[in-house]
Formats: structure tokens, C-alpha cells, sequence
């Protein structure tokens, strides 16, 4: 079969273990179709096809990001750029320059902050962003999502009052003294200013979108497991059909989603598809809303948030099982994630055992005795590792000594859980290398804690790079189509400037991407 593209004279890492390394690779319709020597796959490549000499550099297969929120993330790259504030002073200017870029009347929405890079590690409040945002209402969302900031014109526009009731999981922050709301909004609480907020138009989700496939292609990511809601899943559709996509997108919706994603669960092709539903557990970390079994330590009052009652988890988890598809369960806290565990086990026993791949999101906090459940449920463990060295500023100041249990890739591992790589962007960097790195090392990209945060839970960057492409792969039920670089898979691959397998650790931070191919095709430079 004469080859449309052949990448020659490269040290590829293919992820097939029964031949992990080789030196060229061809493909012609979308696919691979030789993997080999040069003098091997040379002889695929008919006239006319594109040649590239990779002159010795690493190549390896795409990068498939398993949890990432694409609109947000690139509503996020066209707005300001708020999580680069060093303190409260910095945060105002900003918002204030941002400001005055804008009409008079329009909303801030875009534009992720982070109070605990910081040195008061206070959250910012209406108080403090009043007086540059008089004229404009205001809805900031910390990077994590799950606490926002609003000033005094968005909830007088959403009718947030003193004697608004905090919404089921969820918390309005209120001044101790006067009750009177201080524009801190916790978890499902920001809905109820978010639903005062102007809806965007098709065009500017659409905007977004090429700005977030755009990013991803520049950093060799090929594929993203988004989280999201029907609209923007319809917008994605649109960019299939014009033909747009960049990378290949699966959707996961929300749970008044079912039957939606049940009706066109097999519609989708290798571009874009869906067959997961997502719903919460409990909140995060940093918005101290994590569901713990036992208190946090700065507040013994709270074990954090449960977004439902574990009869109701059990019951929706159920109905979803019951459709043929995947649950996808946010779940941060110890609590949490045993909780979520039970309801995979009740679904099994209700509905019979089948390769369902249910999947735990972050599972950031897990005790020992849950941590085989995954391998025995079957469920995808899928983690962030960047959130470990971001996190490890100001976690032990939540949860104390029980951060032995936190962020547990290497114990997951070790269980014989299945494990999925991704990012959460727009919480964290879409970059993999920073991924990378952070599976490897533990550290923070400034460099340290020597050895690593808990180093008992780094790991290697080959296993992190085989979790970051046929693990995520194995999460979508895709692993027979993407995630090595085999005859028969997609042609999605990534050409390095380093060799990541090779290098020293912290060189890791400074591979960059020189060629993205997806589907045989040249997506960046």
C-alpha cells in the first residue's frame, strides 16, 4: 500500500510493547500503515508522498488529554490572563485594565485567578474589585472552578441578597457581621449569578473553540475528553462537518444529557464522538469543598460538600449504567471517591457486570483500603498530575497529615488501577511536558521540594507517557484505534525536540513540540 506521509530517520517510541521502538513510520488515509526501519518503510512511500526527516528526534503518539474543558479554556486564551496576579494589588489592576477595554455595561466573565499564589491567601471580594468595576458586572472564577467572585452590580443584577439561601451544594459566603453577601460565590452558588450573565453568541463559542484546537495542536495534544454541555458538543459538530477539528473530541455531558448521548452514542466517528455522562461528587480542594470523612483542619466545622446524597449518586450512576454508557464522577475528597466507588458497585449489581470503563475524575484523596476497588470495579482512574505540584503550595494546610493519602498515582498504579492522563484545562496548563514532568518529579516547575512531594507516588516517564496516550485511549474504549504507533492506527503523532525518554528530568520542561500530525495530517507548525 503505496504511503501519502512517511516520517523517517526518528526514534520513535511506538507504546506497543511487543515493539517498542523503531525508526520510520508511514501512513496514507488517516492511518498507519508501516512502522520500521528506514529501508523498511522507504519502500511504502509512493511518488508524490510528503517525506519528513525527523534528523533523530523523538517521536511519539499524540497526546490524548482525558479530562479537559475546551470552550471554557479557550474563552480563557482570549481574555485576560488574571492567574498571573502575585497579589490582591496586581488582581484589581488587571481587572481594571480589562475593564476599561470594555463598554460600559458588559459582563467580565473570562479570566481565572488563583488567591493562593498570593502571600495573604485570601480570597478576593466584592470590596476589593468594586471600586475598578463600578460600571461593569463581575463573575471571576478562581482557576479551579469552583469558587467565583462576583462584585456588587452582578449580584444586584442576579438578586443575591442577605436573604438569599444558599442552593444545595453550595455556599454564598456572608460578612459575619452583617450577613450581607461578600461576593464570594462556592460551587453550585455561582449559578445563581451565572444565570444572570448575557448567554455568548454561536460565534464567539465558536471563536473560542478554534482558540482552545488552535493551542492543542501547538502543544501535540490530538485528542480531548471535554466535559461539557450540549451546546458546545453541537458546536463541535459544526466544526466536524466544516471540517475544522484539529483534534479528535469526545464529549462528556451532563446527566439531564442521558438520553441525548444514548441516542447518538454510536453516531460518532474517529473525529468526534460522545458515550459519557459527567456528574459531581463533591466540589475541590481549593475551594475547601472537597467531601472528606473527617473535617479539614482550618475548618473542624466542615468535611466539604456533597453535590448529592449517596441514594441519589446511587440512583443517577444507576440510570446511566443501565443506558449502556459511561459515568464519568468528579470526585476530589476521600469521601468522595469511596462513595462514588459504592455507587459503580450497586450499578454492577443492578444492571449486571459488564466493561462499562466507569471512570473516577481527579480521585485526588484516596484511602488505601478503596484504592484496589478501581482494578476489582473495573473503573478508570483518571488524574491530573499537574494538580499535585500546583496543590502541594497549600494543601497541607487543608487536610494535614492526610496528605499521605493525596494525588496517589504511583499507589494507583501499584493497585492495578487503570490509569488516564490529563490536565483539567483551563485549571491547569494544557502543555504535557508540564505533565509529564510533574508524574516524574513531583516538583514544582520553579524546581523543588528536592526529591519530590511524596516522591513515593512519582513514576516514570514512560509509564506517564503510556498512561498519557493508550491509557487515556483505554478510557474512551479506543484503545484499539489510537494510543500506539502500530499498523491499523490512527496516524496521530507527535515529533519532539528532546528526547523525553532520555533527558534529565527538569529537561522535560523544555521539550518542545515541532510537529503535530492527526490523522496523517500536518495540524502545527
Amino acid at each position: 500500500m503505496t504511503a501519502e506521509l512517511a516520517l523517517l530517520n526518528a526514534k520513535i517510541w511506538t507504546g506497543d510493547p511487543r515493539r517498542p521502538h523503531a525508526q520510520a513510520v508511514a501512513a496514507r488515509d488517516g492511518r498507519i500503515v508501516a512502522v520500521g526501519a528506514d529501508a523498511e518503510v522507504r519502500r511504502s512511500v509512493g511518488v508524490g508522498a510528503t517525506v519528513i526527516d525527523c534528523a533523530g528526534r523523538r517521536l511519539v503518539p499524540g497526546f490524548n488529554d482525558a479530562h479537559a474543558h475546551m470552550l471554557h479554556a479557550g474563552k480563557d486564551l482570549l481574555g485576560t490572563d488574571l492567574r498571573a496576579a502575585k497579589d490582591e494589588g496586581e488582581f484589581v489592576k488587571l481587572l481594571g485594565d480589562d475593564v476599561r477595554r470594555r463598554e460600559k455595561g458588559a459582563w467580565l466573565t473570562h479570566g481565572k485567578w488563583d488567591h493562593e499564589a498570593w502571600p495573604s491567601r485570601r480570597w478576593p471580594t466584592r470590596e476589593l474589585i468594586d471600586p475598578v468595576s463600578r460600571d461593569n458586572p463581575v463573575l471571576l472564577h478562581r482557576l479551579d472552578g469552583h469558587i467565583a467572585v462576583a462584585n456588587s452590580l452582578a449580584l444586584r443584577l442576579a438578586g443575591v441578597t442577605a436573604g438569599t439561601a444558599d442552593p444545595p451544594g453550595g455556599r454564598i459566603v456572608r460578612d459575619e457581621r452583617t450577613g450581607e453577601p461578600t461576593g464570594v460565590l462556592i460551587d453550585t452558588a455561582t449559578d445563581l449569578v451565572g444565570r444572570a450573565v448575557p448567554p455568548d453568541t454561536d460565534a464567539d463559542r465558536l471563536n473560542a473553540l478554534r482558540a482552545a484546537l488552535r493551542h492543542a495542536a501547538g502543544l501535540g495534544v490530538t485528542s480531548l475528553q471535554c466535559p461539557c454541555g450540549l451546546e458546545e458538543y453541537r458546536l463541535c459538530q459544526r466544526l466536524r462537518r466544516d471540517g475544522e477539528l484539529t483534534a479528535r473530541v469526545r464529549a462528556v455531558l451532563p446527566p439531564d444529557q442521558i438520553q441525548t448521548v444514548a441516542g447518538e452514542a454510536q453516531s460518532g466517528d474517529d473525529w468526534l464522538a460522545t458515550g459519557a455522562i459527567k456528574l459531581f461528587a463533591d466540589g475541590s480542594f481549593g475551594a475547601a469543598s472537597a467531601w472528606l470523612f473527617e473535617p479539614y483542619e482550618h475548618d473542624p466545622a466542615s468535611c466539604g460538600l456533597a453535590m448529592h446524597q449517596e441514594k441519589e449518586l446511587d440512583e443517577i450512576v444507576a440510570r446511566i449504567d443501565r443506558a449502556g454508557l459511561q459515568a464519568a464522577v468528579h470526585a476530589i475528597g476521600d469521601r468522595a471517591v469511596h462513595v462514588a466507588l459504592n455507587a459503580f458497585e450497586n450499578a454492577a449489581r443492578a444492571n449486571g457486570r459488564r466493561d462499562s470503563r466507569h471512570r473516577i475524575e481527579h480521585a485526588q484523596m484516596v484511602r488505601p483500603e478503596d484504592r484496589p476497588r478501581f482494578a476489582e470495579l473495573g473503573v478508570v482512574a483518571s488524574i491530573q498530575p499537574s494538580h499535585a505540584i500546583d496543590d502541594m503550595r497549600w494543601i497541607k494546610h487543608r487536610i494535614g497529615e492526610r496528605c499521605r493519602y493525596a494525588y496517589p498515582y504511583a499507589s494507583l498504579a501499584q493497585a492495578g488501577a487503570r490509569i488516564a492522563i490529563g490536565t483539567d484545562w483551563y485549571v491547569e496548563p494544557l502543555d504535557p511536558m508540564l505533565t509529564l514532568y510533574a508524574a516524574v518529579t513531583r516538583e514544582s516547575a520553579a524546581g523543588g521540594p528536592a526529591g519530590g512531594w511524596l516522591p513515593e507516588e512519582r513514576v516514570t516517564v514512560e509509564q506517564a507517557l503510556r498512561d498519557y496516550t493508550a491509557g487515556s485511549a483505554y478510557a474512551e474504549f479506543q484503545e484499539s484505534r489510537k494510543g500506539t504507533i502500530q499498523p491499523g492506527m490512527l496516524a496521530d503523532v507527535v515529533l519532539l525536540s528532546k528526547d523525553i525518554l532520555a533527558v534529565e528530568s527538569r529537561e522535560i520542561l523544555s521539550a518542545r513540540v515541532e510537529i503535530t500530525i492527526v490523522g496523517g495530517r500536518v495540524v502545527f507548525p
